[in-house]
């Protein structure tokens, strides 16, 4: 018998988050494993750099040598090219000997939906038709496309006990909405239940995929927040394409979490992470209204905050038509990049809006993400405080 090749993935979290912890990340994905039972030995500890190693000194370079961090652009054997300048949101380019400064190189990249005033799909507007604003300030569009790009999806599942009769309809519609993406996307696959765990890693397989679900066991309660962070950390670390999105299928409220919600949006926007679409199955007696009318807000909440979207079909039958939706939108979207007039180095979070004005419409409604962390030095600069939600 062919043994069934199941990683677990753990999310960690000691008291509250801090932004150290958010920044080294959460998510742990083990080797191979028999079954899809959590480890119980935690990792070892590195064994730390000996006081005399940590305090040894270095002899000083001649001064006749350049000891800068980074090397002169004209230095022998430096390739001509942009210099990122650690911990600066600057470049410095070299073209036919001459030098360019270029101050925030960052680009801020946005996947763009827009609708009209009766919620259909408006695929026909032209860059001048757009506005971008980063608090509150308008900022000058650099690249703008609208076509179908490639995509690095993460799938979550619930597998919590009160999906048992809701997987096939669900497994159906996550295959569904694969083979109607761009053929050149990648997809990962994860189950969550009291902890999240990967049953497929990236593929461009259908049948891969469709093996990773007959892998995924129902059971427990219901960790959606710690199966957030450790796919957007998965997605953060293994993808190949910029544009990711998450898909989560869910029919219940976290009860299972180490996370909070807070720590969960801010975790995908401290990443620059991905546009999360959420599929809530609220219906039936699973649920009590209150418990339903929270859930919904929360997949609200991370769908808003991300520039994704919530769906809430009301039966078990209307999950693959759904999924078709999600699939079109994503492969219909403009693409945005704007460099931010505001220095990374200042940091905090920032947030955006988009606006789009055309003749012939009335009322556009664009949807994006809500705002980021800027990257200073390839680090983001979280502030736990400064990140807000939508009540």
């Amino acid at each position: 018998m062919q043994t069934q090749e199941k990683r677990w993935v753990r999310v960690a979290v000691w008291g509250l988050f801090s932004a150290a912890a958010l920044a080294g990340g959460l998510s742990v994905f083990s080797p191979p494993a028999s079954s899809q039972t959590p480890a119980s030995q935690d990792v070892a500890p590195q064994t730390p750099p000996s006081h005399s190693a940590v305090m040894q000194k270095h002899r000083p370079a001649p001064l006749t040598v350049d000891s800068d961090p980074v090397p002169s652009p004209d230095a022998p054997g430096v390739e001509p090219g942009p210099v990122q300048f650690q911990g600066q949101s600057e470049v410095v380019t070299k073209q036919n000997g001459n030098f360019t400064l270029i101050t925030n190189a960052y680009l801020v990249r946005l996947n763009v939906s827009v609708f009209d005033s009766s919620g259909h799909e408006v695929n026909s507007l032209p860059e001048s038709a757009f506005k971008v604003d980063e608090d509150g300030v308008p900022q000058k569009i650099e690249e703008f496309a609208h076509e179908d790009q490639p995509i690095s999806l993460g799938i979550l599942i619930d597998s919590s006990g009160s999906m048992y009769d809701k997987r096939p309809a669900v497994d159906a519609a996550a295959l569904n909405l694969v083979k109607l993406s761009n053929p050149k996307d990648e997809a990962f696959l994860v189950d969550f239940n009291s902890e999240p765990y990967i049953d497929q890693d990236f593929t461009q397989s259908i049948a891969k995929l469709q093996q990773g679900l007959s892998y995924i066991k129902v059971g427990g309660g219901t960790a959606l927040y710690d199966g957030v962070i450790a796919s957007a950390d998965y997605l953060a670390k293994n993808s190949k394409e910029p544009k990711q999105v998450l898909l989560i299928v869910t029919d219940g409220d976290d009860n299972s979490s180490n996370a909070t919600l807070q720590e969960t949006i801010q975790r995908v926007q401290q990443l620059d992470g991905p546009s999360i679409y959420c599929i809530g199955l609220l219906f039936g007696g699973d649920l009590s209204h209150k418990e339903a009318k929270h859930s919904k807000q929360v997949l609200l909440q991370l769908a808003d905050q991300t520039g994704g979207q919530a769906y809430f079909p009301r039966k078990l039958q209307d999950v693959d038509a759904v999924a078709e939706k999600v699939a079109h939108e994503i492969r219909s979207q403009y693409l945005i990049e704007y460099r931010p007039s505001k220095p990374m180095s200042l940091g905090g979070y920032r947030t955006i809006r988009v606006t789009a004005d055309a003749n012939g419409y009335h009322n556009l409604r664009v949807r994006t993400r809500a705002g980021y962390f800027p990257k200073v030095g390839g680090q983001s600069t979280l502030n736990p405080q400064a990140a807000h939600t939508n009540q």
